[in-house]
């Protein structure tokens, strides 16, 4: 081919290689949804789609300034991809920003296979609740778990809007959430132009 545009969840040091390859063979790379800075330095490359961690802290600093939340007493959980290189960005730039303003911040795995079964979540999220009754404000990571709030909070018993649901992505499960109260805030990435304009 002669350019390839391509994800850029695997990270630097995954990708690192394949891009050396193409560079070698004269194809143009384009990434997409999550930025690989150091093989965009070294081989080259586009990138389109937020910078996550402004991305995050946005999400955050929004949910603070229209949510009706106390520090002192709201508990916020961050479902992210912890622990794989370049996939917890944005969520981490929510977990510090919620953090900066005072606020106890517990952060959980999401298990990649929830992407494609949301169901896997709910006992992550009830035992998350159950564990700490304070949480006020729940952040998830795709479209995909915070298009499934309304399951969730059905299985801790709580009404909508009792605890925030927040994350990233839109979906038409978002959007009915929104419309049932049990989803307050998403931010997206635009996936038309991440898909359009590489």
């Amino acid at each position: 081919p002669d350019g390839i545009a391509m994800m850029g969840h695997p990270g630097d040091d995954a990708i690192m290689s394949l891009a050396e390859e193409a560079s070698k063979a004269g194809i143009l790379m384009e990434y997409q949804n999550v930025d690989v800075p150091q093989v965009r330095a070294k081989f080259g490359g586009g990138y389109v789609g937020a910078n996550l961690e402004p991305q995050g802290r946005a999400l955050a600093a929004e949910a603070i300034r229209t949510l009706t939340l106390d520090p002192a007493q709201d508990h916020v959980v961050v479902f992210g991809a912890w622990g794989d290189p370049g996939r917890f960005i944005r969520e981490e730039g929510t977990a510090k920003a919620f953090e900066d303003a005072g606020f106890t911040v517990e952060r959980i795995k999401s298990p990649p296979a929830a992407a494609a079964d949301p169901n896997l979540l709910t006992p992550l999220v009830t035992a998350a609740v159950l564990k700490d009754p304070q949480t006020k404000v729940i952040v998830f990571s795709g479209g995909q778990t915070l298009g499934s709030a309304e399951a969730y909070m059905k299985a801790l018993n709580k009404q909508a809007g009792e605890i925030y649901n927040i994350g990233f992505d839109t979906s038409p499960a978002v959007m009915d959430g929104f419309e049932k109260g049990f989803i307050q805030l998403t931010s997206d990435q635009q996936p038309f132009l991440q898909g359009y304009m590489p």
